[in-house]
């Protein structure tokens, strides 16, 4: 079963639920493969789709940042409700040693030597962690090992 199943899947049962803020949350996420398919012109796969989750997870964060800061508790728990809905869509992410290790092994391959180097690693660790990592933990791993 691809992810888009899963997620199709996913909403008519919140449906049958009557899941009113699961329901809401996945089909935000369904209108975002749908434009990101009709802008593109192209199927999602499993990858899109979860690059796709990542984006919105990032601005459930912001969101819960930026509310937390003004004090509204109310919408705090709303987007923290929602954020762990789509991280229920996200495959088992690698721990932070683990995303070190891979960094360490991408920066010797590329023969990377400083911070200069910073952008050469960084699109050949996007290519090959993309859904994997948490991009934000993964470019701190490659900042730190650069700065050796």
């Amino acid at each position: 079963m691809t992810l888009k199943d899963q997620i199709t899947d996913d909403m008519k049962a919140a449906m049958r639920a009557k899941d009113a803020a699961r329901l809401l949350t996945i089909r935000g996420l369904m209108a975002a493969m749908k434009q990101k398919e009709v802008d593109e012109r192209i199927t999602l796969d499993d990858v899109a789709i979860v690059g796709i989750v990542d984006k919105l997870i990032k601005q459930r964060k912001d969101s819960i940042t930026q509310f937390a800061a003004a004090g509204r508790t109310d919408l705090v728990e709303k987007e923290s409700a929602e954020l762990k809905v789509l991280e229920g869509y996200l495959p088992q992410r690698l721990s932070a040693d683990e995303v070190a290790a891979q960094v360490a092994a991408i920066v010797t391959e590329l023969g990377a030597t400083g911070p200069g180097d910073m952008g050469k690693v960084m699109a050949a660790v996007k290519s090959r962690l993309a859904g994997k990592a948490d991009m934000a933990q993964a470019s701190a791993a490659v900042k730190q090992a650069l700065s050796r």
